[in-house]
């Protein structure tokens, strides 16, 4: 699979009509702390950006740096953030949802269709497309996935000035060996998620507000 997306699916909802064409992806679904964001994006037709690809396989030097990039030849963006308690209380899946919702009503005017990395937002009626590996496959999925990262990164940054116990600056709130470590020490914060497992096995009878 080549690691570079391209605009097929979005060339494919322009052929049919649609004009406001959305890219939509997150990042956080897998920490035990911190929020989930997401981001839609609208890029203009035959729009190119070097090295621009899934998150994943970015640097964080490489994602601040198409971030940038991003903000000045975007058509539109819009960011959802969605915190840890509501997490816990409607499941990531859930709130996954939910920030993509709120990405998706941050764009003006609305988009008319929406691509998305493997998810369906069916409290939208807007007309979708969830693509299996959306974020390595479509340009704009990809152009999403960096933004959600680089703006959860700076979160965590701020996160960790407020409690620089956990390293939050590190891991950004996942699951490392450090990370859990700290959890069994300190017990977890307002920003940890209660319902993940590793969370609610390091309370260990302790609590940080």
């Amino acid at each position: 699979m080549s690691l570079e997306p391209d605009d097929v699916f979005e060339c494919e909802a322009w052929t049919r009509g649609f004009r406001r064409v959305a890219g939509v992806d997150e990042a956080g679904r897998g920490p035990l702390a911190g929020p989930v964001v997401a981001a839609a994006v609208i890029l203009p037709r035959r729009y190119r950006l070097a090295g621009l690809r899934d998150s994943k396989l970015l640097s964080e030097a490489q994602r601040e740096h198409l971030y940038g990039h991003l903000l000045a030849g975007a058509l539109d963006i819009g960011v959802g953030v969605v915190e840890a308690e509501v997490i816990d209380a409607v499941n990531i899946l859930e709130a996954t949802r939910l920030a993509m919702v709120q990405a998706v009503q941050h764009l003006m005017p609305p988009p008319d269709y929406l691509l998305l990395d493997a998810v369906i937002l069916p409290s939208l009626p807007i007309e979708q497309r969830a693509v299996i590996k959306g974020d390595r496959l479509s340009l704009s999925i990809a152009a999403a996935s960096v933004v959600a990262k680089v703006l959860r990164d700076r979160l965590m940054a701020r996160a960790h000035v407020c409690y620089p116990q956990y390293g939050f600056l590190a891991h950004k709130g996942y699951g490392t060996a450090e990370h859990l470590r700290q959890l069994e020490r300190y017990g977890p914060c307002k920003l940890h998620r209660r319902s993940f497992r590793p969370v609610a096995e390091g309370a260990g009878g302790h609590d940080r507000a």
